[in-house]
C-alpha cells in the first residue's frame, strides 16, 4: 500500500496474517507505534516502512522474524534501541533503520550475525559508542552507512569487504587527531568496487594516505572536508580517473594543488578551501572541462587566476577568495555565462579594471570582487548581470559615479561599495530597488542631497558614513542639512523648470490646436474609450508610440492579437499595446470581454488598462487596440523556463526562492479580489505563467481577460452555451478537467489554474512537460513526492539557492541545521496548497481567501529575520570557521 494517502496507525490485527510474507507501508502518513503483533508473522520476509511519521520503539518482538530479509524505517520518528536479537537475523539482505532518533551505544564487540547482508545503514541516528567489529565480516556488504551519529574510537580494518561500493562515516566523532586514524583506508587498496566514500566532519588525523592513490579507479566520489588531516595532496591524485567529486576542504593539507589534478577529466566539484595550500593554481586545471563548482578560498595560493579555466564552460560556482593571488582578472573567467551561484575573487591582490566582459554574467547571482586593488570606472555592462541578488565591490579603488545602467538590477539585495573613490551623486534609481536590504556606501567621495525614500529610510540597511560632502537625509543618519547655496540652486532650478514647462505646454497647446483644426477637414478613425481612462489616445499616436508597429517593438503574441511595446510622444510614457487579430472572428467578442471587466475593477496586482480603442485605420480597415501599463519585467513564464523573448538575446532569469513566494501571493490576491470583492464576481478562465507579469518592483500582475467571465448577480451558474461561447476556456495544462466535460464555469476553474500555476513556480517544470503522460502529471508528480523526498521535485535552481546559512538541498537533505525544519515545513505547506487548489474534484479545492491567509503566513516565516544580512556571504558553505564567522 505504498505511494498513498493513509493516515492513522497502523492496524495491529495484521499482526493475524500467518501467513503474510511482504509487508509495504512506504511513503504515506502513517503515525503512532509499531504494533509489537507483526512480531508474530514468522512468514515475513520483507517489511518495509520507510517515510512515514511513525514515533515509539522496535518491538523486541522482531528479533524473531526468522525469515526477515527486507527491513526497512528510514524516515520516521522512531527512537529506543536496536533489539539485540535483531543484529542476528542470518537472513537479512536489506537493513535500514536511518533517518531516525535511535539512541543505544553499540560497542566494539557487539555480534552482528547478517552473514548475508548488501545494505547496512543506521545512519542519522543518535547511536553512541564503537563500530562493532563483527560488521566488517560481511563478506557482501555493498553499502555501508554510520554517518551522522556519535561514534568514536578508530575505525577497524576493511580488507573483507571486497565488494563494498559505498562507505560513509562521515558526521561522527571518529579518529583521534593523531597519526594513525586513517590506516583503515589503506585496508580498501584491493577493492576494486569502491565507489564512494566519505569520513568527513570527524577528528581523523595524521597525513593524507598516499594509498588513496592507488584505490580502485571506480571510485567516483570521496569526501574527507572538516577533519585534521596534515600533508599535502599527492601527485598520484590523478590515478583516480573516475573521480566526480573531491571535497578535501576545512583541514590543515599544506603544498600545492598537484598538477596531475588535471587528469581528472569527470570532476564535477572540487572543494579545499581553509586549508594551507600554496603555489600557484595549476593551469592544468582548465583540462576539467565537467567542473561545475571550484572553491579553494582561505588558503594561500599565488600568482594569477589561470586563463585555461575559461575552458570549463560548466561552471556554475568559482571561489578564490581569501588567497594571495594577482594580476588582473581575466576576461575569460567573466566570460564564463555558466556561472550561476557565486563567483567570488574577494580579499586577493589583484589588479587592473573590473573587464567589460562581466556583461556575459547574466545568471550569476553573487559577484564579489571586494578587498583588491582593481581601479578604473565601474562598466556599464554591469547592468547586463539582471539575476544579481549581492554584490561586493568594497575595498577597491575604483572611481567615478556609479553607473545608471544598474538600475536594470532589479532583483539586487546587497550592494556594498564602500571604501572606493567613487564620486557624484547618490544614484536616484537605488530608490526604485524594491529587494534591497543592504547598501554600504560609506568611505567615498559621494556628494549632494541623500534620498530619504526606499532603503534610504532604514538605518539599519544603510551606511553612508566618510562622504563628507553629502547632506540630507533622514534624520537619524545625523547628516549635516543641505546648506543655503544648495537650495538657492534647488530653487532656481525649480524656476527654470517652471518657466519651461509653462512654454512646452503654450507651445504644445498650440501646435495641438492647429493639428485640429487640419484634420477636422480629413477623415479620422473613430475612437471610443474605456470609461474613467487615464489616456485619451488615437490611432495615430499609438502608431507613432509603436514606430509603426515595427517588428522591434513586438514584445509577445496571443491567440487573439499581438502586444506592442509603445513610448508615448507627448510624455515619454512607456506603455504595451495589443492589437487584437481582427482576422479571428473570436478576437472582437474577446475585446468587449476585456473591456467589459477591466472598466470598474482596480487592483495593484491585476495589470491596469489605460484606454481602449475601437475604429477604422488609415485604410479603413476595422482596428481594435487595448493600452496597458508596460510590466518591464515581462512575464513569469520567461522567469521560470528562461525563455528567449521576441527579439531580444538569450538570457537566463531566475527568480529565487523568496520571489516566487511574493508573486504567488500577489497572484492570490489578485484571485480573491476578482472572486470576492467585485461588485459582480469575475472568473479570469486563463491562468497561467505568461499571464502573470512582473513590474520593476518585480510585483505580480494577473493580465489578459480576453476569456474573462463577468458572473451575473442572481445567477452565478451558466448554460453551457453561454459558457462556451469563445469556446474552451483556458490553456491544456491549466484549464481545470471540468472544464473538458461541458461544466459550467465558477471561480473553482481559476483556483485549480492557480494551484498548477503555484506547483510549476516551484518545481520549475511545466504542466505539459513531456514526462507527464501515462497518467502521471504535475500534480501527481508533486504529490507522490510529499512529505519526504521535495529535493527530488523542487526547480534545481532554488536547490542552490542561499538559504540561512546553506542551501535549500541541504535542507531538505538534512534537517539538524538552525532554521532547517521550519523552511522545511514552509516549502511542504506551499506543494500541499498547490496540491489542494488543483484537486481533480471542484469541491475539495480551497477558496482564494484561505490562500491568501495561508500563503501570507508562510511568508512570514520565511521573512523572518535570524541573523545580519551579511551573514550569509558563502552561500555553499553552511559550515562557519575561524575565518568566516556567521553572526547570529
Amino acid at each position: 500500500m505504498s505511494d498513498n494517502q493513509l493516515t492513522g496507525e497502523i492496524p495491529a490485527l495484521l499482526g493475524l496474517l500467518s501467513n503474510l510474507k511482504v509487508l509495504g507501508f512506504f511513503n504515506n502518513s502513517l503515525r503512532g507505534n509499531i504494533p509489537p503483533s507483526l512480531g508474530n508473522l514468522s512468514s515475513l520476509e520483507r517489511l518495509g516502512l520507510t517515510y512515514n511519521a511513525l514515533s515509539g520503539i522496535i518491538p523486541e518482538s522482531f528479533g524473531r522474524l526468522r525469515n526477515l530479509s527486507f527491513f526497512t524505517i528510514f524516515g520516521n520518528a522512531i527512537s529506543g534501541i536496536v533489539p539485540v536479537p535483531m543484529f542476528n537475523l542470518s537472513n537479512i539482505r536489506i537493513f535500514d533503520i536511518g533517518a531516525n532518533k535511535i539512541e543505544g551505544t553499540l560497542h566494539s564487540d557487539l555480534e552482528i550475525n547478517m552473514p548475508h547482508v548488501e545494505f547496512f545503514s543506521v545512519g542519522d541516528n543518535q547511536i553512541s559508542g564503537q563500530i562493532p567489529l563483527s560488521i566488517f565480516n560481511a563478506p557482501n556488504l555493498d553499502v555501508l552507512e554510520f554517518y551522522d551519529n556519535m561514534l568514536d574510537g578508530n575505525v577497524p580494518s576493511l580488507e573483507k569487504l571486497d565488494k563494498l561500493f559505498r562507505l560513509e562515516l562521515g558526521g561522527n566523532h571518529l579518529g583521534h587527531g593523531r597519526e594513525g586514524d586513517l590506516n583503515f583506508l589503506c585496508t580498501l587498496v584491493n577493492n576494486t568496487k569502491l565507489g564512494s566514500l566519505s569520513i568527513t566532519e570527524n577528528n581523523f588525523g595524521g597525513e593524507f594516505p598516499k594509498c588513496i592513490s592507488n584505490f580502485s579507479s571506480t571510485l567516483q566520489a570521496l569526501s574527507m572536508s572538516y577533519n585534521n588531516i596534515l600533508g599535502k595532496i599527492p601527485d598520484e591524485i590523478g590515478n583516480l580517473i573516475n573521480l566526480e567529486v573531491l571535497d578535501l576542504a576545512q583541514n590543515q593539507l599544506l603544498g600545492p594543488i598537484p598538477f596531475d589534478i588535471g587528469r581528472l577529466w569527470k570532476l564535477n566539484i572540487f572543494y579545499a578551501h581553509s586549508n594551507f595550500l600554496f603555489g600557484t593554481i595549476p593551469h592544468s586545471i582548465g583540462n576539467l572541462i565537467e567542473l561545475t563548482e571550484l572553491v579553494l578560498n582561505f588558503n594561500n595560493l599565488q600568482g594569477s587566476i589561470p586563463l585555461g579555466l575559461g575552458n570549463c564552460k560548466n561552471l556554475i560556482l568559482l571561489d578564490l577568495s581569501h588567497n594571495n593571488l594577482s594580476g588582473p582578472i581575466p576576461p575569460e573567467i567573466l566570460g564564463l555565462s555558466s556561472l550561476s551561484i557565486v563567483l567570488s575573487l574577494s580579499s586577493n591582490s589583484l589588479t587592473g579594471e573590473l573587464p567589460v566582459e562581466v556583461e556575459k554574467l547574466k545568471n550569476l547571482g553573487q559577484l564579489d570582487v571586494s578587498h583588491n586593488r582593481l581601479s578604473g570606472l565601474l562598466p556599464n555592462n554591469l547592468g547586463s548581470c539582471v539575476s544579481l541578488v549581492e554584490l561586493y565591490l568594497e575595498g577597491n579603488l575604483f572611481e567615478g559615479p556609479i553607473p545608471p545602467y544598474l538600475s536594470s538590477l532589479r532583483g539586487l539585495e546587497a550592494l556594498d561599495a564602500s571604501n572606493n573613490n567613487l564620486s557624484c551623486g547618490i544614484q536616484k534609481f537605488l530608490v526604485r530597488f524594491g529587494t534591497l536590504k543592504y547598501l554600504n556606501l560609506s568611505f567615498n567621495n559621494f556628494e549632494g542631497v541623500i534620498p530619504s525614500e526606499g532603503v534610504f529610510k532604514n538605518t539599519s540597511a544603510i551606511f553612508v558614513e566618510g562622504n563628507n560632502k553629502l547632506c540630507g537625509g533622514i534624520p537619524e543618519l545625523h547628516l549635516s542639512r543641505c546648506n543655503s547655496k544648495t537650495s538657492s540652486k534647488t530653487s532656481l532650478k525649480l524656476k527654470i523648470t517652471i518657466i519651461v514647462v509653462i512654454s512646452g505646454v503654450t507651445l504644445v497647446f498650440s501646435i495641438l490646436l492647429i493639428i485640429w483644426f487640419r484634420k477636422k477637414k480629413e477623415r479620422k478613425p473613430t475612437v471610443t474609450h474605456v470609461e474613467n481612462s487615464l489616456l485619451r489616445l488615437s490611432y495615430q499616436s499609438i502608431l507613432r508610440a509603436t514606430n509603426e508597429f515595427s517588428p522591434q517593438n513586438l514584445v509577445g503574441l496571443g491567440g487573439f492579437g499581438y502586444v506592442y511595446k509603445g513610448i508615448l510622444e507627448v510624455n515619454g510614457a512607456v506603455i504595451a499595446v495589443k492589437v487584437l487579430n481582427l482576422l479571428n472572428h473570436r478576437a472582437s467578442r474577446s475585446f468587449l470581454v476585456e473591456c467589459e471587466a477591466l472598466k470598474n475593477i482596480r487592483h495593484r496586482n491585476l495589470v491596469k488598462v489605460l484606454t481602449a480603442i475601437s475604429g477604422i485605420d488609415y485604410q479603413g480597415n476595422d482596428f481594435k487596440v487595448l493600452v496597458y501599463e508596460f510590466m518591464e519585467n515581462g512575464s513569469l513564464e520567461d522567469w521560470l523556463h528562461s525563455s528567449v523573448g521576441m527579439n531580444e538575446p538569450e538570457t537566463m532569469r531566475n527568480l529565487n526562492f523568496i520571489q516566487r513566494v511574493n508573486v504567488a501571493v500577489d497572484v492570490a490576491h489578485a484571485l480573491e479580489y476578482l472572486h470576492h470583492r467585485c461588485e459582480t464576481p469575475i472568473i479570469h478562465c486563463d491562468l497561467k505563467p505568461s499571464n502573470v507579469l512582473l513590474d520593476g518592483e518585480m510585483v505580480g500582475h494577473i493580465s489578459d481577460f480576453g476569456l474573462a467571465k463577468i458572473l451575473s448577480g442572481d445567477k452565478l451558474n451558466y448554460s453551457t452555451n453561454e459558457s462556451s461561447s469563445l469556446g474552451l476556456r483556458g490553456t491544456i495544462g491549466y484549464a481545470p478537467p471540468e472544464y473538458g466535460t461541458e461544466s459550467e464555469l465558477s471561480t473553482n476553474g481559476d483556483v485549480y489554474s492557480y494551484g498548477i500555476l503555484l506547483l510549476e513556480m516551484l518545481t520549475g517544470k511545466r504542466p505539459t512537460n513531456e514526462r507527464f503522460k501515462e497518467g502521471l502529471s504535475l500534480h501527481n508528480f508533486v504529490k507522490a513526492a510529499l512529505p519526504n523526498r521535495v529535493v527530488e521535485i523542487i526547480d534545481p535552481i532554488l536547490l542552490q539557492e542561499s538559504v540561512r546559512g546553506g542551501t535549500i538541498a541541504d535542507i531538505t537533505l538534512n534537517g539538524n541545521n538552525l532554521g532547517n525544519d521550519e523552511y522545511l515545513q514552509c516549502l511542504n505547506s506551499i506543494f500541499k496548497i498547490g496540491l489542494t487548489c488543483s484537486a481533480k474534484s471542484p469541491s475539495e479545492r480551497m477558496d482564494m481567501s484561505d490562500v491568501v491567509t495561508k500563503l501570507c503566513s508562510i511568508r512570514d516565516k520565511l521573512l523572518r529575520p535570524t541573523r545580519l544580512y551579511r551573514g550569509i556571504r558563502t552561500a555553499y558553505d553552511a559550515k562557519p570557521t575561524g575565518n568566516n564567522v556567521l553572526l547570529s
